[in-house]
């Protein structure tokens, strides 16, 4: 055949192929998700195979590992005992509550490790919702965003480095920076769940913190949230979101879940200068886990590809629960 351009030229070799690759995986560019919980044990999530609810020494140890193998960041997820939960949530801005002891522990072994926390109302809300849920069933937006002002601070003060809200309240990315810098806290950083679908695939993370809405006869209680998470069908007002989100003082934007919205993590790309995060949830990383122990896939060859389709749409940064084992495999090449 008569051809002037042949790609697969470029394509020969393992070298060739290396010299001419767009996108690449590192292992600081993962944030690793840890589920923290009171007690003196490491638990096992069911639903999601590999991962556990660590006790506060057996975390010491996960986080030296993930550092280890080059994990610059992770973020905290608390399971909260039931007798703490309450319709205000005000266990999540206990200066002694779980999260802020495990920011401080961290912070004397490893201090190094950037530390992220997750802002939202629902680990420690009797009624399972990011916000306060009124007598009429409404999650209230002004008044949720009072007690996510105070649960940032508590964990500003506590050491942490980067603050996630991930409650979807309007406005909260701007009370909780300007609530920040009035404490004196200018240097944290705010990772926002910029857009956060009201999606199907956190099934196993609400089995893992046991954060499900909870129906009660006291009042109602709104099935789903999706009177405040983003509609799945939705892609333009991810757009709108993230300029929101830049204006009021965001330094990192995130989109979740990741795999099925790469298209979301695109159009933010095209839209910001910012940093970009995907978030590989754990219905995602469940499937894997699953299609694998059945040996219906490759996991290593599946992770990697996944963690790098997130890179090539745009993505900086990628919350994995594979983080480690992503690492690990990219040490070895």
């Amino acid at each position: 055949m008569d051809l002037t351009y042949r790609p697969r030229r470029l394509r020969r070799t393992p070298s060739l192929r290396e010299m001419v690759q767009e996108h690449s995986l590192n292992a600081a560019d993962f944030i690793y998700p840890l589920f923290v919980h009171e007690g003196a044990e490491v638990e096992p999530i069911n639903a999601m195979p590999g991962a556990n609810r660590w006790d506060l020494d057996n975390l010491i140890a996960e986080v030296e590992r993930a550092w280890k193998l080059g994990v610059r960041c992770i973020v905290l997820f608390p399971k909260v005992a039931d007798s703490l939960k309450t319709e205000d949530a005000a266990e999540c801005y206990n200066e002694n509550g779980l999260i802020p002891r495990a920011i401080r522990k961290l912070k004397q072994e490893l201090p190094e490790m950037t530390i992220m926390t997750d802002v939202a109302l629902d680990p420690y809300s009797c009624d399972g919702h990011d916000g306060i849920v009124s007598s009429q069933g409404i999650v209230l937006n002004d008044e949720t965003i009072e007690n996510l002002c105070r649960q940032a601070i508590v964990q500003a003060q506590a050491g942490a480095d980067l603050i996630g809200p991930s409650d979807m309240m309007d406005g909260r990315v701007g009370a909780i920076r300007e609530a920040l810098d009035d404490e004196g806290f200018e240097h944290v950083g705010i990772i926002s769940y910029t857009a956060k679908y009201s999606s199907a695939y956190y099934g196993p993370f609400r089995e893992a913190l046991d954060s499900a809405p909870r129906l009660t006869s006291s009042k109602p209680i709104p099935k789903d949230k999706s009177t405040y998470q983003m509609d799945p069908a939705n892609a333009r007002e991810a757009i709108t979101e993230a300029q929101l989100d830049e204006q009021e003082g965001a330094d990192i934007l995130m989109v979740k879940p990741g795999l099925a919205y790469l298209d979301i993590i695109y159009r933010l790309r095209q839209e910001s200068e910012l940093p970009i995060a995907a978030y590989n949830v754990s219905g995602e990383y469940a499937m894997v886990k699953a299609a694998a122990q059945q040996g219906w896939i490759e996991e290593k060859a599946v992770v990697l590809e996944t963690l790098l389709s997130f890179k090539r749409a745009g993505a900086d940064l990628i919350l994995s629960y594979h983080a480690c084992d992503a690492a690990d495999w990219l040490r070895e090449g």
